[in-house]
Parts: structure tokens; C-alpha cells; sequence
């Protein structure tokens, strides 16, 4: 039997009703499948906790996380607070204390009814994201001279080292030579002259060692335009901090909007653990009403099972909420249904349990 041992970090607003529901998708799978079992441990980091503890979490919390084999968090960020602490302090913490480097995001319409993109299928919106998540634009460099000062001045410092660079296109070229994928690089070399002109380089660099692969490079506002007009032109990309997140955002919005949006910062060397988690932030305006989307903490649950090795559970996650949406019975208000976040827990382990029947038989 494989045991899994994970750390819940639901944190703030919809955070702790959509990661529920998730650890109930686990729980579920350990009830099916007799190989497999999950142990979790909570942690009540986050904005609340800041404000009664002047702190995001323990000092000593990422020694805490690093015996687990995943963390499973579910949101930060709240009124009160300021984003910078809280992501910093937390979010950022973690995926720069634990070297999780990659960081993955789906852009996959799993039902053609759910993109405002006119003449769009699932065929034509179906690509991975891989951002680098370590250093870029997030690095935290930077100044603050003269402050509040008329000669105010404000130095922001993107960090692109060789090291960081080169690894996370190097694991865009192994993921799209194993999906025998074309694979694009995403910049802004015309803008960033040191930067951007040096993330182009190590990119063509590195496609000498790859010559099965295909390869295209657009600038970030070319791509953007592409992501909204011609999703199909994208199988695997790869670009920098910055660009990641805010073109995964555009992303979901072309795939059904944020509750549908999962995330996953991985620690390819498996030397810490990797962290899974929706992407939508903490909704405070809807925490507590039973409103939210559960079906993005479910699909980062699909990509840690993919994690642990467990593809088979992972593609049948995917597979059950592609059946739940087109189904349309039990959904969300933001998807225009009218069920709440635990209805569509329910419905969703439901069928979860039913196609493992049937698959079965």
C-alpha cells in the first residue's frame, strides 16, 4: 500500500470550503482503490492568522512542511491585510523555501459551452502553461529611494540567472518531447533588452539538444492576442514569472473562469514537497455563502495524483468533472447553475465512485 502524507493549508476566505471538498475527493479514492491512503495534517496559516499572530505562519513552518509529500493549499489573501504580505509571507515563501521551481497550469476546455470564445471546441483550447517560479519578475529585488519625497523613486529588479533560466525551459522541452508536443517560449526581448534578450537566448540554446521538438517564440502581447484568437496554435509554453501569471488568468477565462482554474508548484527533484492548489484566490465577498466553485481544488487534487505517479486517478478526476459540466445539473453559480459548494462535492464523488464501478465491471 502507498501512503501519501499531506498538509492542508486552507487559509483564507473560500479557501477552507473548496479544499473540503477536496480532501473528500481523497478520502473517496481511499475508499476505492485499497492501495492507497492519505494522512492529513492542518495548518491555520494565513490572513487571520496574521492578524492575531502578526505573522503568516510559524517561524519555523517550513521545517514544519518539509516531512509531507504535498501541500495542498487553498487560498490567500483577505481585506485587512496587505497582498503583498500575505503572498509574500506565505504563497511565495513556501514555493521559494521548497524550490518549486515549476509551476504548471492547464488551459483545457473541457466543454465548449463554457468559452465566450465564438467557434471554439475542446479540440481548439487544450494546453499546459509552464512557468518559472522561483525568481523573474518575483524575485524581490528592488529599492525604494527618497520615499515620500517629490524625487520618489522606485527600483524593481527582475532576477533571471542562468540556473533558473535554463532548468525550467529544459523541463518545457522534456515535457513537450515526452507529449511529442511543439513547445513555445514566451517573452518581451523587444522591451527587455537584458532579460528578455537573455530568456530568448538560453531558449534557443537549449532547442539544439531538442531537434525533435518544434518550436515557436512570441512576444507576451502577441500571445496574448493569440490566446483570445487562435488558442490552437498553443501545445506546451513556457515563459517567465510575470507572463505566466497573468497569461494563466487569461487562460482560464477562455476554459470557464477562475473556478476552474488549478495550479501546481512542483519540485521536480522531489528533494521538498510540491504544492497544489486553485488558482482563483480567496473570494472574501462569497466566503461562507456555500458560492463557490469547488471544481479547481478538485482538478489540482487530479494533478497530485498525477504527482505521486497516479496517472489513472488523475485522468479519471478530469474525466468526472468533464462528465459533472456537461451534465450541468449540479453547478455552481458562476458556471449558472444554482447547487452549493458541498452540492457539487456530493455529485462529483457520486460519479467519481460510479465510473469507478463501471470501469470495474
Amino acid at each position: 500500500m502507498k501512503h501519501w502524507k499531506i498538509a492542508l493549508i486552507p487559509g483564507d476566505g473560500i479557501g477552507p470550503e473548496v479544499i473540503s471538498e477536496g480532501v473528500r475527493v481523497l478520502k473517496a479514492i481511499e475508499q476505492i482503490d485499497s492501495q492507497l491512503s492519505f494522512s492529513f495534517t492542518e495548518f491555520p496559516w494565513g490572513c487571520e492568522y496574521y492578524v492575531e499572530n502578526g505573522k503568516m505562519m510559524d517561524e519555523d513552518g517550513i521545517t514544519q512542511l518539509k516531512e509531507f509529500d504535498a501541500i495542498y493549499l487553498g487560498a490567500v489573501g483577505f481585506p485587512g491585510v496587505p497582498d503583498h504580505i500575505s503572498l509574500w509571507d506565505l504563497l511565495l515563501k513556501i514555493r521559494k523555501g521548497f524550490d518549486q521551481y515549476v509551476n504548471i497550469r492547464p488551459i483545457k476546455l473541457l466543454d465548449s459551452t463554457l468559452t465566450p470564445l465564438k467557434n471554439k471546441s475542446e479540440k481548439d483550447i487544450d494546453f499546459l502553461v509552464i512557468r518559472e517560479n522561483s525568481e523573474g519578475e518575483y524575485a524581490g529585488a528592488g529599492d525604494w529611494l527618497f520615499k515620500g519625497k517629490p524625487e520618489e523613486v522606485v527600483l524593481q529588479t527582475g532576477v533571471f540567472s542562468r540556473k533558473g533560466t535554463e532548468r525550467i525551459i529544459r523541463y518545457a522541452f522534456e515535457e513537450a518531447r515526452r507529449q511529442q508536443k511543439t513547445l513555445t517560449s514566451i517573452s518581451k526581448a523587444n522591451a527587455l533588452n537584458y532579460s528578455m534578450v537573455f530568456w530568448d537566448e538560453v531558449f534557443e540554446e537549449i532547442s539544439k539538444e531538442y531537434p525533435d521538438v518544434k518550436t515557436y517564440s512570441y512576444l507576451v502581447d502577441a500571445a496574448s492576442l493569440y490566446f483570445v484568437l487562435q488558442p490552437e496554435r498553443f501545445e506546451i509554453v513556457v515563459t517567465s514569472n510575470l507572463f505566466g501569471d497573468i497569461l494563466t488568468d487569461l487562460g482560464a477565462a477562455i476554459t470557464g473562469g477562475l473556478g476552474l482554474a488549478a495550479g501546481a508548484n512542483i519540485n521536480p527533484e522531489r528533494e521538498y514537497p510540491s504544492m497544489f492548489e486553485p488558482i482563483h484566490g480567496s473570494a472574501p465577498d462569497i466566503a461562507g455563502k456555500g458560492l463557490a466553485n469547488p471544481l479547481a481544488a478538485i482538478w489540482s487534487v487530479s494533478q497530485m495524483m498525477d504527482f505521486f505517479g497516479e496517472v489513472e486517478w488523475g485522468e479519471r478526476i478530469l474525466t468526472t468533472i468533464q462528465k459533472l459540466l456537461a451534465n450541468k445539473k449540479v453547478l455552481t453559480p458562476d458556471l449558472g447553475g444554482t447547487a452549493t459548494t458541498e452540492m457539487v462535492g456530493e455529485e462529483f464523488i457520486k460519479r467519481l465512485k460510479k465510473s469507478t464501478v463501471t470501469s470495474q465491471s
